[in-house]
């Protein structure tokens, strides 16, 4: 009888969830390297829509820069304890960048979709592999710089890497470049050259998306 409750409790858990899902905004996935300038651009997209949007907070094994907060800009956890969750089933995108393990929680994305607003997936070119084999269906958007020693510039001044880790963000950012420019990954790519110029493209790419959302 229990396990016939359990069931049943299941099954409509799934169909609500489902239900949540098809009546949400879809998601928004901003992608790019390290460094391309994607968190300028999505605080100046929050300052402006911000009731509009939910953040989906991704869990990282790397320690916290200056400024981040727990909670707020990641869910900095252990190895261990990142491993555990993703071998649980617990999340719908993981990447290993630069050494350290980063990852995308269902519930942090279930909880967003269930407030209404458009859940926003800050995520690299690994994550947006798996994304795509769910069912979320978001907009993707590639953030890129206008080149790759404009990258190695920026990234230079933040004085946070060493020539090793430095190399390492590189070599990835020119992967991740080569996948953004396939045609048919992203649904917009920007040039972050500029960022007034940039976050303009942006606004004018999303905007029909809130005010769908605000007209439901």
């Amino acid at each position: 009888m229990a396990s016939l409750l359990w069931k049943a409790n299941s099954l409509i858990s799934t169909r609500l969830a489902h239900r949540v899902a098809a009546m949400a905004p879809r998601p928004l996935v901003l992608c790019g390297p390290s460094g391309a300038g994607k968190s300028t651009l999505l605080k100046l997209l929050l300052d402006e829509y911000g009731p509009h949007f939910g953040f989906s907070v991704s869990h990282t094994t790397r320690s916290p820069r200056p400024g981040e907060e727990h909670g707020k800009h990641y869910y900095f956890v252990s190895r261990q304890e990142m491993e555990r969750a993703i071998g649980a089933g617990e999340f719908i995108e993981n990447a290993v960048f630069s050494g350290n393990m980063y990852g995308t929680s269902k519930k942090a994305v279930q909880d967003v979709l269930a407030s209404g607003r458009i859940c926003i997936l800050d995520i690299d070119t690994q994550g947006v592999m798996q994304v795509k084999k769910t069912d979320l269906k978001p907009h993707y958007v590639f953030i890129k710089p206008p080149s790759l020693e404009d990258l190695e510039k920026r990234l230079r001044a933040r004085g946070t890497e060493t020539e090793e880790s430095l190399a390492k963000r590189l070599n990835t950012a020119q992967r991740e470049l080569e996948y953004g420019a396939v045609p048919g990954n992203f649904d917009k790519i920007i040039v972050n050259d500029v960022v007034e110029k940039a976050y303009s493209e942006l606004r004018k790419f999303i905007l029909p998306v809130i005010e769908e959302k605000s007209s439901k």
